[in-house]
């Protein structure tokens, strides 16, 4: 792992994108050279790429590996198999050195000159910038289900971003130290970093057809992004508090089954009505086993989270102390 400081750190997930390394390195070289983003830094600007390959199956390490030896900046992080577009994004985290961390798709429909505008915004004061691909350039096929993932998401979280899957993002470092992946969850970064206590904006920016290959979406990444979609719902919700989900429900279902017996029992003592074989009973029997059975999950969930868990469940911005010989200096009557 490289130990040199960078101010930008570039991260690159790709599988299967021999044909458009060449044309992307050659747009994100330039797109580096700008003058105007050397102005945004106070320091020297430097800046490093990391290639992940997510276990491509053709050439594209080869094809990498040939460019490092003219172009110092340049990294290869190279994967045994595929393991997902998380894994990859995870790996590069972990490698980047930056200040700031940017990540780009492979494909070539991301606009590297857009890293520039993002970087200006996060100097406002944001610590993920994520990209708004208004224009979209890719089939029905994929723009129909991202619209509607997009909108459930937000109505989910409260987040009013519009594009919450888009490659093109910047970080600051202390994100991406922090965000622990898992599965497809790099759908839901922006969520996770709302949580955390960061602060998020959204930028439109260019987006363009693909040129080479075939998109890697397929109908089951819908079916795994609906269970990551769960999971993050309940981590940022109710990982420190299971006992406020399960707890509630547990509730619910035994005043539910409570008042199904009682009715049943008053139905008896009063009505003289026969108790066996009526269906409503066992359903009450049934919402009433199911309430104590919640209640007991959301009991042990909060024993274990109390006794299991080490890490914060916050994110710290910056500590200030006032020294003791400062200190010395307020209020001195000499």
């Amino acid at each position: 792992m490289s130990t040199v400081h960078h101010q930008l750190s570039i991260v690159v997930p790709l599988f299967n994108e021999q044909e458009s390394l060449p044309d992307l390195l050659e747009q994100l070289y330039l797109a580096m050279q700008e003058k105007e983003l050397y102005s945004l830094f106070k320091e020297p600007f430097s800046f490093e790429i990391i290639m992940v390959d997510d276990g491509s199956t053709d050439s594209s390490a080869s094809v990498i590996r040939n460019m490092i030896l003219s172009r110092p900046e340049l990294r290869l992080i190279s994967f045994q198999r595929n393991f997902g577009k998380t894994a990859a994004l995870s790996a590069g985290f972990m490698a980047a050195t930056g200040d700031y961390v940017c990540t780009i798709d492979a494909d070539l429909q991301d606009d590297p000159f857009a890293i520039k505008e993002m970087i200006e915004k996060m100097q406002e004061g944001y610590d993920l910038v994520s990209g708004w691909k208004q224009q979209r350039k890719d089939p029905i096929s994929k723009t129909l289900p991202s619209k509607l993932f997009n909108l459930v998401t937000r109505l989910f979280t409260g987040i009013t971003i519009h594009d919450f899957n888009c490659g093109l993002k910047v970080y600051r470092k202390e994100i991406t130290r922090r965000l622990e992946l898992r599965g497809d969850m790099h759908r839901y970064i922006p969520v996770l970093a709302e949580w955390m206590g960061f602060k998020i904006a959204e930028l439109p920016v260019r987006h363009q057809a693909r040129q080479f290959g075939t998109t890697k979406y397929d109908s089951s990444r819908f079916f795994s992004g609906l269970f990551d979609f769960l999971s993050v719902l309940f981590i940022t919700r109710y990982l420190r508090r299971p006992m406020h989900f399960f707890g509630m429900a547990g509730l619910i279902s035994f005043i539910l089954g409570f008042t199904i017996s009682l009715y049943v029992t008053l139905d008896k003592i009063l009505l003289h009505k026969p108790v066996s074989n009526r269906p409503i009973l066992f359903l009450g029997i049934l919402l009433l086993i199911l309430g104590v059975q919640l209640f007991s999950t959301g009991l042990l969930g909060e024993m274990l989270s109390t006794s299991s868990s080490k890490g914060s469940s916050f994110a710290v911005r910056e500590t200030v102390n006032l020294t003791h010989q400062q200190a010395g200096t307020f209020g001195n009557p000499d």
